[in-house]
């Protein structure tokens, strides 16, 4: 797996980063935004893929302990199949079990109109439906081609229109795919622009595997941007080449103001072995804050969070600011 991950590193020289032929240039000057939107993937990305159950127990006290941290948005779960998603099997009792903070929203994942309807019954006021910019990732992950998985979403959009429900979108392997290596800028672009004209409010923009540099960051947002506002795009970066701070800063000089994170960094690819979780909350709340960017969030009380999961996971935290703190 390391030896066909290495095809995305790009040729690095002094005056720039190379990604494939094309040069891009990272500005310095470039104005970041006053406040970013942090959305807390961890109760549902970071945790779907655990192989032992974790009690509901456990994970109604991490959302709520999320929640007085100050994160907005919180994913508390994922209404698929347990069949295919053992962990998300209890997602009808977390909904019932959280402490509602008002304020701060609770969307669920949605893959179908099956989902959907079951989602509103326990009580969900927000939705996400996920695609991908790669045809052999769609296939594996959700066993359907691109479009076909688009056909689906439409039921699920027509009956959150109805009700009023707001949808977000995801859109994975942006950066790359473990199948089909890099992913063109202008397939991405389809996507996202599919999903917004649907109706999706906001589009997260997914580094799956976590083989971007931010150079293929800048490419890329610059083919989206071109078809769905800034101001509706989000970023999910995952780090398993160190890149996903740096890829984060490139979005945020790049106009955008929405970024996905997980406490303790927990999560990651079942499908690409090796690929580390998500960003870590706590590390993209330490570096907005130094650079001045409003967040809302209590880091301190965010990495109580991220110590408590961790202790009920029996592991260490992937936070490298937790990491040093606990050092100190």
């Amino acid at each position: 797996m390391a030896a066909a991950l290495m095809r995305f590193m790009p040729s690095l020289s002094p005056r720039s980063l190379s990604f494939g032929s094309r040069a891009v240039s990272l500005s310095a000057t470039k104005v970041l935004p006053e406040t970013v939107k942090i959305v807390e993937v961890g109760p549902r990305d970071g945790l779907q893929n655990e192989k032992a159950i974790v009690p509901v127990e456990t994970k109604i006290c991490l959302i709520d302990m999320l929640s007085e941290a100050g994160l907005p948005v919180i994913e508390a779960t994922s209404f698929v199949s347990p069949k295919w998603v053992p962990q998300m099997a209890d997602q009808e009792e977390v909904m019932r079990g959280i402490h509602r903070k008002p304020g701060v929203n609770y969307p669920v994942l949605t893959p179908n109109l099956k989902g959907y309807r079951a989602a509103r019954v326990a009580g969900a006021t927000e939705v996400a439906i996920f695609g991908a910019a790669s045809e052999l990732f769609s296939k594996k992950n959700i066993n359907c081609s691109v479009e076909e998985s688009l056909q689906r979403f439409e039921e699920v959009m027509e009956a959150a229109k109805q009700e009023g429900i707001p949808v977000r979108g995801y859109v994975s392997c942006v950066l790359g795919c473990p199948y089909e290596g890099k992913v063109s800028p202008a397939k991405v672009a389809e996507v996202a622009k599919r999903l917004y004209s649907m109706g999706c409010y906001e589009i997260s923009l997914g580094d799956t595997i976590g083989v971007g540099t931010p150079g293929g960051m800048a490419e890329m947002l610059e083919a989206v941007k071109k078809e769905v506002p800034v101001q509706a795009l989000a970023v999910h970066c995952h780090d398993t080449y160190g890149q996903a701070l740096a890829n984060i800063l490139v979005a945020l000089q790049n106009g955008v103001n929405v970024v996905d994170s997980s406490v303790a960094g927990l999560g990651g690819c079942p499908y690409a072995q090796g690929a580390s979780g998500n960003v870590a909350t706590e590390d993209v709340v330490y570096m907005l804050h130094g650079l001045g960017i409003h967040t809302g969030v209590d880091l301190p009380k965010l990495m109580d969070a991220g110590l408590y999961i961790c202790r009920s996971l029996n592991r260490r935290t992937n936070s490298k600011v937790a990491q040093a703190t606990c050092k100190l």
